[in-house]
């Protein structure tokens, strides 16, 4: 059995391509197709594997800024060959569900999201865009044929899975499809319980607009409360000008600083709706609970009350009212651990394995 991974694009280090590691791990012989490869922003553990990219690595300016290739994508994706692979295993958040198969080769769809910038994100999107002003100005023309693909795109997939519930529920309301939840991998085991805290607390992640940062922010500039944000992004310069001298911003951070940061913070801060949110699980994974904005991913990973609390209005002053409110003793480190390797590499791995198994099987 021969098997093909395809993955949007390798242009970053984030959730989707943890994703991506853990199936290279489980089928260290299949290659990987992706849009475009910049090794200077993807994982190092990439450089070693087979990666076959597409027309638009060969574009000028086609890596470095991929994204304005946008009306050449759907393009791009169907012209890989992939007549060879009797199962096609895609990591899709756009439009790597719309590659083109043999009729009888399987192909399974792990969906981090319908694309959030052609269905429940445009409007955002457009607005956030740091693209060229003409390029930004035709984007709004391009995406109702995009969009239109990508509804198509969906059908030729053949089993899809979700990476949280509320995925689930946007691929039956876009795409009309059903799908299975099977969260996504966390390597829990880099991260250890601490016996104490250091008396801050801790944000951290990309920093763009969609993640909310600024109402973090904005709360901890009322509250005057030690905080720490790890992570880089087009946000950064901006956020640095509105916090006060209680917030500390760390910039990119290693894994091991990283995890440091999380088994000593008093709880971490998640003020957006997430897909799922990996970094709650890490935090948890520390021992430590969250604070969590109660949309989105957070549902499927927090507890209330025993690994987390959550906050119901997205503005600063639920946030910072939450954080008063909050009592970081009644929380059981070792209970909020065990809580988190449900979310394992190890058990993500099996799920996908019984997955794939079930539904060769049917096909």
């Amino acid at each position: 059995m021969k098997i093909a991974l395809i993955h949007e694009h390798l242009a970053q280090d984030g959730g989707a391509e943890k994703v991506l590691q853990a199936f290279q791990e489980m089928f260290p012989e299949a290659p990987t197709y992706t849009l475009v490869y910049d090794r200077s922003s993807a994982h190092s553990s990439f450089q070693d594997k087979t990666i076959h990219t597409s027309f638009l690595q060969k574009i000028p300016f086609g890596v470095k800024h991929y994204q304005w290739m946008l009306p050449w994508m759907p393009t791009a994706v169907e012209r890989y060959d992939l007549t060879d692979y009797d199962v096609v295993l895609s990591s899709c958040s756009a439009f790597a569900k719309g590659v083109i198969t043999r009729p009888d080769a399987k192909h399974i769809c792990y969906c981090h999201s319908p694309t959030r910038y052609l269905w429940s994100d445009t409007h955002q999107y457009v607005r956030e865009l740091n693209y060229p002003r003409l390029v930004k100005a035709l984007i709004p023309f391009w995406l109702p044929k995009i969009r239109l693909w990508d509804q198509m795109a969906a059908q030729r997939v053949d089993s899809f899975i979700a990476n949280s519930s509320m995925v689930q529920q946007r691929i039956e309301k876009y795409y009309r499809r059903p799908s299975t939840v099977i969260f996504p991998p966390v390597d829990i085991n880099r991260f250890q319980v601490s016996d104490g805290t250091d008396g801050y607390y801790l944000a951290g992640g990309r920093l763009v607009p969609y993640k909310r940062f600024d109402l973090t922010v904005m709360a901890f500039n009322k509250l005057g409360l030690p905080l720490k944000i790890f992570g880089a992004g087009l946000e950064e310069k901006r956020l640095k000008k509105m916090a006060k001298p209680n917030i500390e911003f760390l910039g990119n951070v290693d894994e091991a600083q990283k995890a440091a940061l999380y088994r000593r913070a008093i709880a971490f801060i998640n003020p957006q709706e997430e897909d799922f949110g990996i970094t709650m699980v890490e935090s948890m994974a520390s021992g430590r609970p969250v604070i969590a904005y109660a949309k989105g991913g957070a549902l499927d990973s927090v507890v209330e009350q025993e690994t987390g609390v959550f906050f119901s209005d997205q503005n600063w002053a639920a946030l910072a009212d939450t954080i008063l409110r909050f009592k970081p003793e009644i929380f059981d480190p070792q209970n909020i651990r065990r809580h988190a390797e449900q979310f394992s590499t190890e058990n993500f791995k099996k799920r996908i394995n019984d997955f794939i198994h079930q539904s060769l099987t049917k096909h």
